[in-house]
């Protein structure tokens, strides 16, 4: 019987873990698939390895705060841990329906805090932690992307301002005694270093993403014992592993061909800030949802770029232009892109903050529907609510448990 529930276990923890890798590897490699600067099978490698990494390095923390630190380990038996994990996964599913990215990571706490809830063996101190985290972090990214969008965006568009050339990036030169690769014909410096930081990004959140979201697949087993620590994460890191390579392919395309209201660069500015917010976190043991922090990332961001036609003192009196926090608007024929149409513009010299233009900037109403991002948060925070509720009632009532 045991082997049976240890079988069903692994295949629950495998299921929560494909499902990550699934949506995990769209948001890190879509914008470089869709720009045709890596293709889907190299994209899922690269997911695949950096997963693992942050897993093995970073999220034994998290592993180890979702598996014994929430709830005492002896709180999981083989049989809860089931449980938990299916609410998981329960979840993912859900929002995958609906059609809205859950927190995995706020749902496995939810379900974990049932379970304690139901016992009576909550550490609400541990809990008050991460929830304080929870509350902090999107704030903070949401201030240090609307000082990025505010004060820094135009000379971002300038300076990474790319222009994709046809043919190879690279090829291989065997003029000499060894061939050696060098700059595919009309690819430039500039478009080279671009192109590699488009993949190096993906590869630092897919790192990001297996530092966080290892733990949710695989904490419960560790914690009741049934999983070593490097073996529940060498689980969860291969199942990551495997949804990458499978239903990513569906998000690789959606994230890089038809998000086109998020262009490139705004994109890499969200990816750096949430990923580098993400993983100081599970450094720490908090169990992170990447989800909110990219979603305040994205307000911020278009928060900052739509109020540079505002100076403080308008802000303090209340005389700002009224635009949505969400304009994150494409940029112009010169947009800095990897693998578009946009060319590198001249360099300008730019108006004071205050000074430009309304028609300077980008329409916001144009690009950011507040409605949808109001639903998107609140499912976002009700799903884990869901998964506590669900939870605690199972844990309190079933008799099995």
């Amino acid at each position: 019987m045991v082997s049976v529930l240890l079988l069903i276990g692994l295949l629950v923890a495998v299921f929560v873990g494909f499902n990550i890798g699934g949506s995990s590897t769209g948001v890190a490699f879509g914008p470089a698939v869709g720009a045709g600067t890596i293709s889907k099978v190299g994209a899922a490698v690269l997911m695949t390895g950096f997963a693992l990494l942050g897993g093995v390095t970073v999220g034994t923390e998290v592993v180890k705060t979702l598996g014994g630190q929430i709830v005492p380990q002896s709180a999981f038996t083989l049989g809860t841990s089931i449980a938990v994990l299916f609410f998981i996964g329960f979840a993912l599913f859900l929002s995958n329906v609906v059609g809205v990215p859950a927190s995995t990571s706020m749902t496995a706490v939810g379900a974990i805090a049932g379970l304690g809830l139901a016992q009576g063996n909550l550490n609400w101190a541990e809990i008050g932690a991460i929830v304080s985290w929870w509350l902090f972090a999107p704030v903070l990214a949401f201030w240090v992307c609307g000082v990025i969008g505010r004060y820094f965006y135009p000379r971002l568009v300038e300076s990474f301002a790319i222009s994709q050339s046809e043919g190879s990036l690279l090829v291989l030169d065997r003029s000499g005694t060894l061939p050696r690769p060098t700059l595919g014909p009309g690819t430039t410096r500039r478009e080279f270093v671009g192109t590699l930081s488009v993949v190096g990004i993906g590869c630092y959140m897919a790192f990001s993403a297996g530092a966080s979201n290892v733990a949710n697949a695989v904490a419960p087993l560790v914690g009741s014992g049934s999983l070593g620590l490097y073996d529940g994460v060498l689980l969860g890191g291969a199942a990551i592993g495997l949804g990458a390579f499978t239903i990513a392919r569906r998000t690789m395309d959606t994230v890089g061909n038809d998000l086109t209201d998020l262009p490139i660069l705004a994109a890499l500015v969200v990816a750096v800030v949430s990923s580098t917010l993400v993983t100081v976190l599970s450094a720490l043991g908090v169990p992170a949802s990447f989800v909110i922090i990219a979603t305040m990332s994205i307000v911020g961001l278009g928060w900052g770029r739509a109020t540079r036609t505002a100076t403080i003192g308008d802000a303090v009196r209340g005389d700002q232009p009224a635009v949505s926090p969400g304009a994150l608007a494409a940029e112009s024929d010169d947009a800095p892109t990897v693998g578009g149409e946009g060319g590198t513009p001249d360099v300008t010299e730019h108006k004071a903050i205050g000074e430009e233009e309304p028609e300077d900037l980008p329409k916001a109403s144009d690009l950011f529907e507040p409605a949808t991002t109001a639903r998107v948060i609140l499912l976002q925070n009700i799903v884990p609510a869901i998964a506590t509720v669900a939870s605690y009632l199972l844990f309190r009532f079933a008799p099995v448990f």
